[in-house]
C-alpha cells in the first residue's frame, strides 16, 4: 500500500509524526474511506429523518446531524435525495462549518464554496434568515454549487464565481463571518482520490502554501471588525496549515486565534511544525484519519480585533459606496417593469391558491432577463458581479405569464398547503417522475407540486387528467 504513495509524502509524514503514530498513519491508508451523509435541518430535523431513513446510518460525532452509512449503500441514487433531504459530505469536512457559528441575520460568506456542503451547514445555522454568499471562481464547480443550493432549499444564498481578489475589493468589511476552506494539495483525501495522490508534489504543497496565503488575505480584508472566520484544508503539511496560520497572525496584528474546542477524535496543532514554535498553535485542530473517524482536515478559527485603515481599502469602499449611488439612479428606470413583473407572479400565486410569506417590495425583488429572483436581506449591489443565483429563484416571465422554477418547487416545505400530488419513495410513479415523463393524475387543471412522502421534488402541471412533467431535463436520471 505504500508504494501506492508518493514517496517524498511518506518521508515528511515519517518526520512530523513519531514511530509508533507513523506505523499506525500507514496502517490508515489500508482502511477504506469512510462515507457520510448530513441530514439537512432546512427541511428535516435529524430524528424525524432517522425515523423513516432506508439506510443503516451511525452518528458522526463531532455533528449532531452527521451520520456515516455503509459502503454498500447508495444514498446519492435515492429520490429522498433529489428531493435534498440529506447532503453527501465526508465526514471530517463535516465539523468545519458549526465551529463558524453563524447566526441568523448575519451576512456570512463561503469564499471557496463548491461544491456545496459546508454552504448548506452554514444555511441550516442561519435558518433562512440574512445574507449568505457563496463563491467559486472555477465556472463549472460554481455550476454544480449553484445546483446544490437548490437542492437543498437554500432561499437566502447569492451563489457568485468571483475572484477572491476582487470580491475583496468590492466588499470591504462587509460580512460577519467567512468560512474559507481553502483549495490545497489534498493529502487528506489520498486513499479517498486517486487523482490527488497522482498530482501530488512537494512544489504543489509550496505553491498551494502561497495561494492560500493570498486568498485568506483577501477574506481579512472582507471581515468586519470583531467578525470571525475560519480557515480550513483537507491536508496534512504543516506549510499549509500551522505554518500559514502562523504566518498570517505575524503579518495581521490585528487578529487574534480562538482556540478550537476538542471534538472526540479531534488533535491540537502542532506548535513544532512552525518557525517560532509559538504555543497559541495548540488552538487550531487536527482531523488524523489514524485517531478519527474520518479523512484528514485541519481548523483555525481567527478574530478580527481591529481593521486596516490602508489606503487600498478605502479606495474599496469609496468605490463601493459609490456603485451603490449609481444603482439607486438605475432603480427608477426599471420601477416600473418590476411591478408589472411582480403583479404577474401574484396572480400565479392566486391561481396556486398560495399566499408566499416572504417580502414582494421592488427592494427585494429582481430581474435577471426574464428570471425573477427574490433577493437576500442586506444584499449588495449585484452590478458587474458574476451572479449565478441572487437569491431565491422564483421562476421565468413568459409573455405576461410566469412558470415557477425548479428552486421554488424545493424551497416549499414539507406537506405544503398547496396543490399538490404526493407519492411513496417505492412508488413507480417517482421513477417515472424522475425520468422526465408524464403521470395520469385526476383532478384540477394547473400547477401542481409533485412530492415524495410530502417533500416537494419539482413542478408537474396537470392538463385534463395528465401530468405534464416539468422536472429539469438535466436532473433526469434512472433511479
Amino acid at each position: 500500500m505504500e508504494n501506492q504513495y508518493p514517496v517524498r509524502f511518506l518521508n515528511r509524514m515519517k518526520n512530523m509524526l513519531n514511530s509508533n503514530e507513523y506505523v499506525l498513519f500507514v496502517k490508515s491508508l489500508h482502511q477504506d474511506s469512510l462515507k457520510g451523509l448530513r441530514v439537512n435541518t432546512l427541511k428535516i430535523s435529524s430524528d424525524d429523518f432517522l425515523s423513516f431513513s432506508p439506510f443503516t446510518l451511525s452518528q458522526v460525532p463531532w455533528v449532531e446531524n452527521g451520520f456515516y452509512y455503509s459502503k454498500h449503500e447508495r444514498p446519492g441514487k435515492h429520490p429522498y435525495h433529489e428531493a435534498g433531504l440529506y447532503y453527501i459530505q465526508e465526514p471530517s469536512a463535516m465539523a468545519v462549518a458549526p465551529l463558524l457559528a453563524p447566526e441568523p441575520g448575519e451576512k456570512v460568506l463561503d469564499l471557496a464554496a463548491a461544491p456545496g456542503g459546508k454552504t448548506g451547514q452554514l444555511a441550516e445555522q442561519m435558518m433562512g434568515k440574512g445574507l449568505l454568499v457563496a463563491n467559486e471562481i472555477v465556472p463549472s464547480r460554481a455550476k454544480i454549487l449553484a445546483e446544490n443550493v437548490e437542492r437543498l432549499g437554500i432561499a437566502n444564498a447569492l451563489v457568485t464565481s468571483e475572484s477572491p481578489q476582487s470580491l475583496a475589493k468590492r466588499l470591504p468589511q462587509f460580512f460577519d463571518r467567512i468560512l474559507l476552506d481553502a483549495p490545497c494539495s489534498g493529502e487528506g483525501m489520498f486513499r479517498k482520490d486517486e487523482q490527488a495522490r497522482i498530482e501530488w508534489s512537494e512544489e504543489n504543497v509550496w505553491m498551494c502554501a502561497r495561494r492560500q496565503a493570498e486568498i485568506l488575505n483577501c477574506a481579512a480584508q472582507m471581515l468586519r471588525p470583531g467578525g470571525t472566520l475560519i480557515y480550513s484544508t483537507c491536508t496534512f503539511s504543516s506549510e499549509e496549515n500551522e505554518q500559514l496560520i502562523e504566518e498570517f497572525l505575524d503579518q495581521h496584528p490585528g487578529f487574534s486565534l480562538i482556540p478550537l474546542p476538542l471534538k472526540p477524535g479531534f488533535s491540537r496543532g502542532n506548535p513544532e511544525w512552525t518557525h517560532l514554535k509559538d504555543e497559541k498553535i495548540k488552538g487550531t485542530v487536527r482531523v488524523w484519519p489514524h485517531i478519527a473517524q474520518g479523512e484528514g482536515h485541519f481548523m483555525a478559527l481567527l478574530k478580527k480585533e481591529s481593521f486596516s485603515s490602508d489606503e487600498e481599502e478605502i479606495q474599496s469602499c469609496n468605490g463601493m459606496k459609490k456603485k451603490h449611488r449609481n444603482a439607486k439612479s438605475r432603480d427608477k428606470s426599471v420601477k416600473s417593469a418590476l411591478k408589472k413583473t411582480i403583479n404577474v407572479f401574484k396572480e400565479f400565486c392566486t391561481a396556486f391558491d398560495w399566499n408566499p410569506s416572504f417580502d414582494l417590495s421592488i427592494e427585494r425583488i429582481t430581474l435577471f432577463g426574464e428570471q425573477l429572483y427574490l433577493l437576500p436581506e442586506g444584499s449588495p449591489d449585484l452590478e458587474e458581479m458574476r451572479v449565478l443565483r441572487a437569491g431565491l429563484h422564483l421562476g421565468t416571465l413568459k409573455k405576461n405569464r410566469f412558470e415557477p422554477s425548479h428552486a421554488l418547487a424545493l424551497s416549499f416545505p414539507r406537506w405544503a398547503q398547496v396543490p399538490s400530488v404526493s407519492y411513496r419513495a417505492d412508488q413507480k410513479e417517482i421513477e417515472s417522475y424522475l425520468k422526465g415523463e408524464t403521470l395520469p393524475s385526476p383532478g384540477d387543471n394547473g400547477w401542481v407540486l409533485i412530492q415524495v412522502d410530502g417533500f416537494p421534488l419539482g413542478w408537474g402541471k396537470r392538463i385534463d387528467g395528465i401530468i405534464k412533467n416539468h422536472y429539469p431535463k438535466g436532473l433526469r436520471k434512472n433511479i
